[in-house]
This record gives structure tokens, sequence and C-alpha cells, in this order.
């Protein structure tokens, strides 16, 4: 489950899930929901994993949706559907989606960056809560 809130000139996504696997895949259709409006609509037509690495798991949040962002921007594919394994600071994913057809796909805000700015990845009672703050 991910929602979004408001911060400054920024826009939040605000995260919550059971595991770490599911709370990462939500955090990639968080982000590509507020990048094209009608994410339903992208086909998982193209395949590809990704492994990143990081010091602390925070991190690795942060370096996933950079990770997940840049192939938007270098490459212009949506992103749809997230398979994610996380082991403690290490990621595997394979991703699917499609390159942007502006005659199918709405897109909606630009984001510039993810932020480190108000990174937080919580286990609580209910599993884990995650914030992140983009750069819009």
């Amino acid at each position: 489950m991910y929602e979004f809130f408001e911060h400054t000139a920024d826009l939040g996504l605000r995260i919550r899930a059971d595991d770490l696997d599911e709370l990462f895949a939500e955090a990639a259709r968080a982000l590509f929901s507020s990048i094209v409006t009608n994410l339903d609509d992208v086909r998982p037509s193209e395949s590809r994993t990704l492994e990143i690495e990081a010091d602390r798991q925070d991190d690795l949040l942060h370096d996933w949706l950079a990770e997940l962002l840049y192939v938007f921007c270098a490459d212009h594919v949506l992103l749809s559907q997230f398979e994610v394994n996380v082991a403690e600071t290490r990621l595997t994913a394979t991703v699917r989606g499609e390159p942007i057809d502006t005659a199918r796909h709405e897109l909606d805000a630009e984001i510039k960056a993810i932020t480190y700015h108000g990174l937080k990845l919580v286990q609580d009672a209910d599993g884990w809560l995650a914030e992140v703050i983009v750069d819009i």
C-alpha cells in the first residue's frame, strides 16, 4: 500500500508493507504512479534484471528508486511490474514495462531526483514503513 503526501515543492511517498520485498515493490509502483497517471495501462512487454548493493537498507531503498528513475529517464521506459528480493543490503529484481507511448500513456509529474531528505525505513508492529521525498 502506498500514498502520496505533500512536502513543500516536492512529493512524498509513504509506503507500508508486511515485508521488505513487498515494500520495495510497492515503492517502485508508487514512484511510477506519480510519473504516469494510468499505470495499469503499462504493458509488461519488456523485462530486465537489476542488482543493487548499499551499505544500509535505507540507502538501498534510495538507490533502488534512483535506478528505476534512471531507467525511465535514460531509456524512456515505463515500468509496471516489480518482483523484488531484498537480502540485507542487496537487492535483485526483475522489472517489466514498455517504452513510453504518448498515445496511450498519460504522463504526470516530472520526477527530477530521489532525495535523502526525510528518507525513512523502519520496521514496527504492523510491518515495514518507508517515506521517500522525490524532487519534482
